[in-house]
């Protein structure tokens, strides 16, 4: 494939890509709030979720994004070093986002700091916002989209503990966030915890614990313990859908850590709305690509 059609074929995909993430939560998103919702006993609660289903029906069938703050768009990238359009790819995710902007549309969520004004284009110094791994002896794109708002992710939080904090220091960090912080964001709520050796290393993977999937667990075992018993004891807080009470706080917990200097313990902590707009998309170096957040897509 030449270059540039090659360009326009991933520029065009991505338009759609985005566009539809706005409107259509992922496959793990709509179960887990069908799940939830099944499980509670308050009859506000119950009327709060077959809003949210509702709220999806209707950004479907009326083309329209599903909430109102469309965020800041952001990429996390793992790229292998042999697919061919690397160095190519921030000008076309960035052209990408700003056709979408258009397209689907999406709320004008772009200003220019100090200068003071919205670019009206959701694209700008270093926006939208690329993460990269580099993976090295592969051909393939593996892209998660994910509309950042202003109420949920963007307001993270991030500290350095002193190791004799542990990880009990870890734990009232993480809980005092979501009974202060995480109240901004609308519940029910996906929290993703970073851990590692400084405040942006820990910012980074508490970004990265959101993307993962609804269900999955950290690979270290003592991890996935403390993913379990924070979920059960911010669900014990109480909050419910929207905060209005009920019987969970969350979707899930995520933790995503690194090796640490052993006189600190950095954490953070960053939230994702019921709203969860994210999206996983694959490209072969053919530029063939497989969808797997959202079922039975394809543009």
């Amino acid at each position: 494939m030449i270059e540039k059609e090659a360009a326009e074929k991933i520029t065009d995909t991505m338009v759609k890509f985005i566009d539809y993430t706005g409107k259509c939560l992922p496959d793990d998103v709509r179960g887990k709030l069908d799940e939830l919702s099944r499980q509670e006993t308050i009859p506000l609660a119950k009327i709060i979720y077959d809003t949210m289903m509702k709220n999806q029906k209707l950004a479907i069938d009326l083309d329209r994004p599903s909430c109102q703050d469309t965020g800041a768009i952001q990429f996390f990238i793992k790229c292998g070093a042999k697919f061919p359009y690397i160095g190519e790819l921030p000008a076309l995710l960035k052209d990408a986002t700003m056709r979408a902007t258009k397209a689907a549309p999406l709320r004008h969520n772009c200003v220019e700091t100090f200068d003071e004004y919205n670019t009206g284009k959701n694209v700008g110094t270093d926006i939208p916002s690329i993460f990269w791994d580099i993976i090295p002896d592969t051909d393939k794109l593996d892209i998660n989209t994910y509309m950042a708002g202003g109420g949920c992710s963007l307001p993270g939080k991030a500290m350095v503990l002193m190791p004799g904090e542990g990880y009990e220091g870890v734990t009232k960090f993480v809980l005092d966030q979501m009974t202060t912080y995480g109240l901004n964001a609308c519940p029910p709520l996906l929290v993703g915890v970073g851990i590692g050796t400084s405040v942006e290393v820990a910012a980074v993977l508490s970004k990265k614990a959101l993307m993962r999937p609804l269900g999955s667990h950290n690979k270290n075992a003592r991890a996935a313990e403390m993913e379990k018993l924070l979920e059960e004891g911010i669900n014990k807080i109480g909050l419910g859908p929207q905060g209005l009470m009920g019987k969970n706080s969350v979707m899930g917990v995520h933790i995503e850590n690194a090796a640490r200097h052993p006189s600190v313990i950095g954490v953070a902590v960053n939230v994702g709305c019921w709203s969860h707009r994210r999206g996983h998309i694959v490209f072969d170096r053919e530029l063939n690509y497989v969808i797997d957040s959202h079922s039975g897509v394809n543009f």
